[in-house]
């Protein structure tokens, strides 16, 4: 039988029914224009607004993913993410949020110093090969 319990920062959270997860996109150039938030005030009421439409979980990306995008590096990724993350923090300690990224050092960074609880890798840990060492 596979458990629908998995443990978030030292808590079991039941997954036996259905959660929603709300996307906030800390990019320029998300596919959707709507869902681009470019200052911590706009992330802030991106968080708000997920939260308030039932949301338990913010997933949290700092790069887009639409076929003509430039990658970023893994440096760049993080520069986006922790003004956000600092100020989702302060506003929201509570709540559980993941980040949507397929580097390894962008997910140790979160984990360490944002404050994310699930690893969200559109990859499946093959861009980075040290992503499954580094959730472990």
């Amino acid at each position: 039988m596979i458990s629908k319990v998995i443990n978030i920062k030292g808590e079991l959270f039941d997954l036996s029914k259905p959660v929603v997860m709300g996307i906030l996109n800390v990019t320029p150039d998300s596919v959707y224009s709507g869902s681009r938030n470019k200052t911590v005030s706009d992330v802030l009421k991106r968080t708000e607004q997920i939260l308030s439409e039932g949301a338990t979980i913010v997933d949290i990306g700092a790069q887009s993913t639409r076929p003509t995008s430039d990658l970023l590096s893994a440096e760049q990724e993080i520069e986006r993410l922790a003004p956000a993350l600092e100020a989702i923090n302060k506003e929201f300690p509570n709540i559980i949020m993941s980040v949507d990224t397929f580097y390894a050092d962008v997910a140790r960074f979160c984990v360490r110093v944002g404050g994310i609880a699930i690893i969200n890798d559109v990859s499946g840990g093959n861009i980075d090969e040290k992503m499954f060492d580094t959730v472990a």
